[in-house]
């Protein structure tokens, strides 16, 4: 299916890009289901979205690194119960 995101930019706005893409049938129609997007512009949008938001999300917990001296659960109990 080819989908055409159509742009803001006649309006004045940059927020969108115009651009046509081949997407499958059943890949558009699993994301409209998942989103429950009202229309396969917005589908694409969401999905499009949640992915950006996914990779800041691994970006930054990559950079956070492990917490090797963070206090075990017992060792928080423990805390709470002598404070």
């Amino acid at each position: 299916m080819q989908l055409e995101l159509v742009s803001d930019a006649a309006r004045g706005s940059l927020r969108s890009v115009k651009t046509t893409v081949d997407i499958p049938d059943h890949d558009l129609k699993e994301v409209m289901k998942h989103t429950k997007a009202g229309t396969k512009t917005e589908a694409v949008a969401r999905a499009v979205a949640d992915y950006n938001r996914r990779q800041r999300l691994t970006k930054l917990a990559d950079k956070l690194g492990t917490f090797r001296d963070l206090v075990t659960r017992e060792e928080l109990l423990k805390i709470r119960a002598e404070g």
